[in-house]
């Protein structure tokens, strides 16, 4: 049976399991493994590791690294804000990449990270993000309207703003009835809001092809924007999600908008792979 070296790390209580794909040993068996199934394995919490899915890291030419994330349910990902900070931990605190401003491509682009240090350690990141893409939109659902703020984050989000925050049952049921809705036929991210004060939301997210997790870091820039957009919200704000903060910061439209926050270990080890997940 065939071992796969891993670490775990999360963004907020956003889990995941890295595999770092520098070492020629371990690409090598990547490059042989049926990577959503390994993703569907890893993340289960009652038979596998536990995650919100898979995130390998890997070498690409000209830049610092590629990024690939696969989701719980073995779909694969534009882009995670929370996984991209994790990313940009491992390689500066590995010795993979030793300088403080990072760049690290995507499905849904290139991203800029810029780590802050303190002896040698990576305390929080911040990413450029890109620039969203915004546009108010209606869901029908049978006869009744939904209205919603459209967000590109690189991937898509539908964002709901109401007076309270939802419980995460109400997250969980009315995240996968919207985000497998036929209006969104690749699906989408669905984000719960409720503006605090001119420079403090709240936000609960159901993310496609995992649902409700503790903080989703795409999902907090989009319900940023939306509130931003509308004129709700200053252009720097603090978004709180279930597993703690961001700092979203946009200045105008059309610009990049960046997004800070922390990135955690949590353990390192070895996942012995079944012969059927070997191609």
């Amino acid at each position: 049976m065939k071992t796969l070296p891993f670490i775990k790390m999360h963004g907020l209580g956003n889990d995941y399991v890295y595999i770092d794909c520098f070492v020629p040993e371990t690409a090598a068996l990547i490059a042989r493994t049926d990577l959503p199934a390994l993703a569907r394995a890893v993340s289960d919490r009652h038979r596998g590791i536990g995650s919100d899915g898979l995130v390998l890291m890997l070498p690409a030419k000209g830049i610092d690294a590629k990024m690939r994330i696969f989701n719980a349910d073995g779909s694969e990902a534009e882009m995670c804000g929370n996984a991209i900070r994790c990313v940009g931990k491992y390689l500066y605190e590995s010795g993979l990449c030793r300088q403080p401003r990072l760049f690290i491509e995507t499905l849904a682009g290139l991203r800029t990270l810029s780590l802050q240090v303190t002896n040698g350690v990576v305390d929080s990141v911040t990413v450029n993000m890109g620039v969203p893409q915004v546009q108010s939109d209606v869901l029908m659902r049978k006869e009744d309207p939904i209205g919603f703020t459209a967000v590109n984050m690189g991937n898509p989000h539908a964002v709901f703003y109401r007076d309270t925050i939802f419980s995460d049952d109400k997250v969980a049921e009315l995240g996968q009835r919207v985000g497998t809705h036929p209006h969104f036929p690749e699906g989408t991210n669905v984000e719960f809001a409720c503006v605090r004060n001119k420079k403090e939301i709240d936000v609960r997210v159901w993310e496609r092809g995992s649902g409700v997790t503790l903080a989703c870091g795409t999902g907090a820039c989009a319900a940023a924007v939306a509130a931003m957009w509308h004129g709700w919200t200053e252009r720097n704000i603090v978004v709180h999600l279930l597993g703690g903060d961001l700092d979203i910061r946009w200045e105008a439209e059309g610009q990049p908008l960046f997004m800070t926050g922390p990135a955690t270990e949590v353990f390192r080890g070895e996942y012995h792979l079944s012969n059927t997940l070997i191609r």
